[in-house]
């Protein structure tokens, strides 16, 4: 029986929650947003018609309190909640909850949830559909030994996934049987943190991995379709960087044999609204239709959904409003075409150049070029904290080809401009101008094996030098004397324009010259009066003065500072220990991922000032070393 959604709560926050609002606007419906402390001025909040606040910054203080998100909704009178992706998202409890307090869940049945939430369960599951499933080990018994023995069967390298897991949490590759203990032990933290279960899984490692995925739709009337398939491949740490739909080098059989399979899947659990089945593809030979796994179900609409959007020219949310209200699927299977090419690059913000650390602040600066469509959860003049995932935009292309949709979003981020947060813009651009990646030779390792490379600090272009040098200019001969003959800067008779300056990029002296006729580069001016080029994605910062003195702090005299804020999951040494380089520390958690801490170089551990499970600031001083002799 179909009830008719006038007003749709988002359980969630950034560009998703925007995303959904979009929709629903469009349909007329009323929007009603829910905040934290946090997100208080979160322009999710200032998109909605009504917005309720939930609780503190933390997510487990407020966005994951179910009871609060559906006291929220009643309070503003909504009566369907859309979850997004992440937090409660893929909670059967809470989809229960929505639907007992006589709201609609914009969402698959509990019992969907439940059958696809937990890997082991749905591999099974699955195996029974006679959907094809990874080699591996899915057995009850968590004994570390066990575990292990079950390793050395498979062979190596394997895999441990966290059972309740995603987005690479609780995810571990494993090269060799010594590795083992300390593998499993990193992936049961973080997937306690994470899922509140440190069950695992083992899966044979397939050598040259490509990750392929398949939207489905089902209704409430029996119906399911897919919309074709998307490639994942391009991952960082298990993350997806980059997307694109269709898959390259998907032939008809092998994309009939992958999409049949997803529907099996989807009609095993008895699937309604929107889900993803996700795939491992050997692709040592090609994508090929025997040589591809259920690998799982994601239950909810997909961070990188746009491209299917794009290629397919309908509108996913919709659906899932549509599909909630009890209407059956808008198109059947023979009428969803496959048109063009679309690629997507998230936009984090982090420092590739520092191991990807996540980056906070406020955003004084931050641009992106309107020439293809971008999902923002953030503005200008917005802050990054440190509570959330990193993401701030996806960048979606779409064009007849997948040469012209690469070359359009490569061009979007060598345009993006972000100041003082540190984005990975830069390493975008890297990833898209990889010859591999234009010709469609991708896997999961593709970024791993060019790290080095694609992370390595980018000296600026000639261009980029010259803009620093007039903008240097024009700071000078904005102060300078009425004197006419003090003011001839750059002055030639008969010669082009040209004045070089002294500036200081990256600690280093540079003659930089402002010339006419220079490609043209985007310059800001801080309010410290730093000059900040930006190219390639980059920020470039140019000083007018010598670096100062060391203040101390670097891992150079021995003191290890938090990169960042965060809490402290692990602390493997104390006092008067001794250390080697490299040594593991402790593990920092922030923004959803681990970050490890070593030894700067071979020492005694002098003073420990972290305990675990103590929240801690950026710049902290975490544990102070003397370096042998």
């Amino acid at each position: 029986m179909s009830k008719q959604i006038t007003s749709i709560l988002v359980a969630n926050r950034g560009e998703i929650a925007r995303r959904v609002f979009t929709t629903a606007r469009r349909m007329g419906i009323e929007t009603v947003a829910v905040f934290s402390d946090a997100d208080a001025d979160a322009p999710h909040v200032h998109d909605a018609d009504i917005a309720v606040h939930i609780g503190p910054a933390a997510a487990r203080e407020s966005y994951l309190i179910g009871a609060r998100i559906i006291a929220a909704a009643k309070e503003a009178g909504a009566d369907a909640i859309h979850p997004g992706y992440g937090f409660l998202s893929e909670n059967a409890e809470f989809a229960e909850a929505v639907a007992a307090a006589g709201l609609i869940w914009i969402g698959p049945p509990p019992s969907a949830i439940r059958a696809m939430g937990l890997k082991d369960a749905a591999k099974n599951l699955m195996a029974k559909a006679d959907v094809p499933v990874t080699p591996g080990y899915l057995g009850e018994n968590q004994d570390e030994a066990h575990l292990k023995s079950e390793a050395d069967r498979i062979g190596y390298p394997v895999l441990i996934k966290a059972v309740a897991g995603g987005g690479g949490k609780g995810m571990r590759k494993v090269e060799k049987g010594e590795d083992f203990d300390a593998a499993l032990g990193a992936a049961k933290r973080e997937a306690r943190a994470s899922f509140g279960d440190d069950r695992v899984l083992l899966e044979t490692y397939v050598q040259r991995p490509r990750h392929i995925e398949v939207q489905v739709f089902g209704d409430s009337h029996g119906d399911v379709v897919h919309l074709y398939e998307r490639d994942c491949s391009v991952q960082r740490r298990h993350q997806k960087v980059i997307e694109e739909a269709p898959a390259p080098g998907m032939d008809q059989k092998t994309r009939k044999a992958v999409t049949d399979a997803a529907i099996k899947a989807a009609k095993a659990v008895g699937y309604v609204g929107a889900g993803t089945v996700e795939f491992i593809a050997d692709a040592s030979e090609g994508l090929r239709a025997d040589r591809i796994w259920f690998m799982e179900m994601n239950t909810r609409l997909q961070v990188e959904h746009p491209v299917t959007e794009m290629v397919t020219g309908q509108d996913l949310v919709e659906w899932q409003i549509r599909v909630a209200q009890g209407e059956r699927l808008p198109l059947k299977q023979k009428d969803i075409g496959l048109h063009g090419h679309a690629v997507e690059a998230r936009l984090y913000a982090e420092n590739p150049a520092s191991g990807f650390l996540p980056s906070t602040g406020v955003l004084t600066h931050f641009l992106i070029p309107s020439t293809l469509r971008v999902d923002a959860g953030v503005e200008e003049g917005g802050e990054i904290t440190p509570f959330y995932d990193p993401m701030i935009a996806k960048l979606i292309a779409h064009a007849d080809t997948r040469e012209e949709a690469i070359v359009q979003l490569c061009a979007a981020c060598d345009g993006v401009e972000a100041w003082p947060v540190k984005t990975n813009a830069g390493f975008l651009v890297r990833c898209l101008e990889e010859p591999d990646f234009i010709a469609g030779e991708v896997d999961t390792s593709f970024i791993e094996r060019r790290l080095e490379a694609l992370t390595a600090s980018r000296e600026p272009s000639v261009a980029a030098l010259s803009a620093a040098a007039d903008a240097a200019t024009a700071v000078i001969e904005e102060g300078a004397s009425d004197d006419p003959w003090v003011g001839l800067q750059g002055f030639r008779l008969n010669a082009p324009n040209e004045t070089a300056v002294r500036l200081f990029h990256d600690g280093k002296a540079v003659l930089a010259s402002a010339m006419d006729g220079a490609p043209v580069r985007s310059v800001l001016i801080t309010d410290d009066d730093d000059i900040v080029v930006f190219e390639a994605g980059e920020a470039f910062v140019f000083k007018d003065h010598p670096p100062g003195a060391d203040l101390g702090g670097g891992s150079g005299d021995g003191q290890v500072r938090a990169p960042m804020p965060g809490k402290v999951t692990q602390l493997s040494v104390k006092a008067g220990e001794t250390v080697a380089k490299g040594q593991a520390l402790l593990v920092l958690e922030a923004m959803k991922m681990e970050h490890a801490m070593t030894a700067p170089f071979d020492g005694k551990v002098v003073e420990v000032n972290a305990s675990v499970g103590g929240q801690v600031t950026e710049g902290t001083i975490l544990v102070v070393l003397e370096e042998d002799g």
